[in-house]
């Protein structure tokens, strides 16, 4: 038999009588006219059922990666506890990525001085749950919000100006704000490894390429390379309206300022119970969620929202959470999250389920007792205890007497992040936040202090300060503080552990913004100056035995780019001559150089 024409079918319809879902993909019109490509999951058979809408930039498809005639099989791993024909599950492209039209916008700003726009992703929600509710009969008119980091930030778009219909909400690890401490920056440091995500994103509706590199060890391709600015135009970024955007402003000024979520959630608070969700070792959005809570509860707001801390990286609560690098825990912390406390909560406010046990106001897991801590209050600690830094690198409760120690920053062999070698593709990456700090701790430019073996238990609950007092021979440079817990010499329990430096919270702060952040200033050389700021939320147990160490350095390369240490205007383009090395004196005495810890009992 002679074959004349194509092989292809013509019109392909896959026979689907024993699949326990049916899955349609449509586009919904948004408001201006723009379709948006939506995947959904409907349960076969189901009527008066809730919706569950994630909204990404991460391919909608992509949710549904297995073609299986079962609806927990068919879904990724993160949705399998909600596939068991009690939800129907929705995904939805972000304007311009992968299927949907438009034009795509990194976090899009709300309508105003930053989009001009008479859309953005509030009224793309509202839109698109205004569809769902209409046009899905099998649904009881109700819909619920979640997402884990963009797909987060969305949810807490969507919350700025809710559809009736939308009555809980999940974002976890959100992008609230990227110049503060989520993904762009940190009080100013620029985490310069998130040039692959640019070019990920924006250089192509679907997924773009990562950076080429020359070498394996990324410290030496930036390295190599010289400022952030100079890596990213050597391969083509001027190309990239976001990368020129955000190049353009390194200082916190109107253009971060308006696109800070925490601060539109307090000038249009939502009655929509909400669950604030991080990890407590979250290395991409650990600022987001517990200062969006934070910010509604100062407010007034506290009553529709609470807070959760889990033993987990970024976006961990959607997989498996047994571990935490060398850490385990007690039993899936995850999925006994997932199953006894997050779908409850979507199930008594979609379906009018009680819980079995109200949500606390805050739920945070204190990884050295391993066991959840509930919360009527938080944080936990109403004061905060300084823990001075002594003479010798000692640490103590009592002030110190007057004194100093040196390092020399050298910004040609800045302090690792992590040991090398560093590669791109690293598996190291989501548990860094836990490596063992004793990598670092003898280098020459790392000061670490030490308190004596601790006697007894130190709790701490809530956010420590870094209150540091240093002078530095150069005119800017950067301040990285960490919070250490240090294991004893042995741990007959799990022996690897000996000795073990665990931080416990840490972050980096750029000196120049040491009086403003919109404004910055020269550091005066020479001189004596305070540089405060707060680091990541804790809820830990110190345990006797165990001591607390305090580190201090000048940079965490090359997760965040060098400082040149001479004041430039733009360090996006510092030129090589630009980098000089600097001694920096850290002062401790009276009054002087502190970790402030929430110490709620010891």
């Amino acid at each position: 038999m002679v074959q004349t024409g194509t092989d292809i079918a013509t019109d392909w319809q896959q026979p689907e009588g024993n699949f326990d879902y049916v899955k349609r993909e449509v586009m919904i019109p948004m408001r201006d006219g723009v379709k948006l490509h939506t995947v959904i999951m409907v349960p076969k058979g189901a009527h008066d059922l809730p919706i569950l809408l994630e909204r990404t930039p991460y391919n909608a498809s992509g949710f549904v990666p297995n073609n299986s005639p079962h609806m927990k099989d068919a879904v990724w791993s993160g949705n399998r506890d909600w596939a068991d024909g009690s939800y129907i599950l929705v995904w939805q492209d972000i304007r311009g990525k992968y299927g949907s039209e438009g034009d795509y916008v990194m976090t899009r700003p709300p309508m105003g001085p930053l989009n001009p726009e008479k859309t953005d992703d509030t009224t793309d929600a509202y839109d698109t749950i205004d569809w769902l509710v209409k046009n899905l009969d099998q649904s009881n008119g109700r819909v619920g919000m979640i997402g884990s980091s963009y797909d987060g930030w969305t949810v807490t778009m969507a919350l700025l100006d809710p559809h009736p219909a939308l009555k809980v909400a999940a974002p976890e690890s959100p992008m609230v704000d990227g110049w503060m401490g989520d993904d762009w920056f940190h009080y100013g440091a620029f985490r310069q490894v998130n040039l692959d995500y640019f070019t990920g994103q924006t250089t192509a509706a679907g997924s773009g390429p990562s950076v080429p590199r020359e070498g394996y060890d990324d410290y030496s391709n930036f390295l190599k390379a010289g400022s952030a600015g100079a890596y990213a135009e050597a391969h083509g970024f001027k190309q990239l309206p976001w990368w020129n955007r955000l190049s353009a402003h390194p200082a916190y000024d109107a253009f971060w300022q308006y696109q800070a979520v925490d601060r539109m959630l307090v000038a249009n608070p939502s009655k929509i119970p909400t669950i604030w969700l991080q990890g407590f070792w979250d290395q991409e959005d650990i600022y987001g969620a517990v200062h969006a809570w934070e910010a509604l509860k100062k407010a007034g707001y506290e009553e529709n929202n609470h807070l959760v801390i889990g033993p987990w990286w970024h976006s961990q609560i959607n997989r498996e959470g047994r571990t935490m690098g060398p850490f385990t825990w007690n039993g899936d912390t995850t999925a006994n999250f997932r199953r006894n406390w997050l779908i409850p909560f979507f199930n008594q406010h979609l379906r009018g389920t009680k819980m079995d046990e109200p949500l606390p106001t805050a739920m945070i897991y204190d990884p050295a007792e391993d066991h959840w801590d509930h919360f009527a209050d938080w944080p936990g600690a109403k004061t905060l205890t300084p823990l001075y830094l002594q003479a010798d690198k000692g640490l103590a409760f009592q002030q110190a007497a007057a004194g100093e120690d040196s390092y020399v920053s050298d910004p040609a062999k800045p302090v690792p992040y992590l040991s090398r070698p560093i590669p791109q593709e690293n598996d190291r990456w989501r548990t860094w936040l836990v490596q063992d700090q004793r990598f670092v701790t003898d280098r020459q430019d790392v000061v670490s202090y030490r308190t004596p073996v601790l006697t007894k238990a130190v709790k701490l609950e809530g956010a420590p300060v870094a209150d540091i007092f240093a002078r530095t021979t150069g005119t800017d440079g950067d301040f990285v503080v960490k919070v250490i817990d240090v294991y004893p010499p042995t741990y007959p329990d799990q022996p690897e552990l000996g000795g073990y430096q665990l931080p416990i919270a840490m972050d980096i702060f750029r000196g120049r913004y040491r009086n403003s952040f919109a404004d910055p200033s020269p550091i005066p050389a020479g001189e004596v100056q305070e540089y405060k700021f707060r680091l990541p939320t804790v809820n830990y147990t110190v345990k006797p035995g165990h001591r607390i160490m305090v580190q201090i350095q000048s940079s965490l390369f090359p997760l965040y780019d060098r400082n040149p240490q001479k004041y430039v205007d733009n360090i996006f383009y510092a030129k090589p001559d630009d980098y000089r090395k600097a001694t920096v004196s850290i002062v401790h005495g009276p009054g002087r150089s502190a970790v402030l810890l929430p110490v709620a009992r010891e």
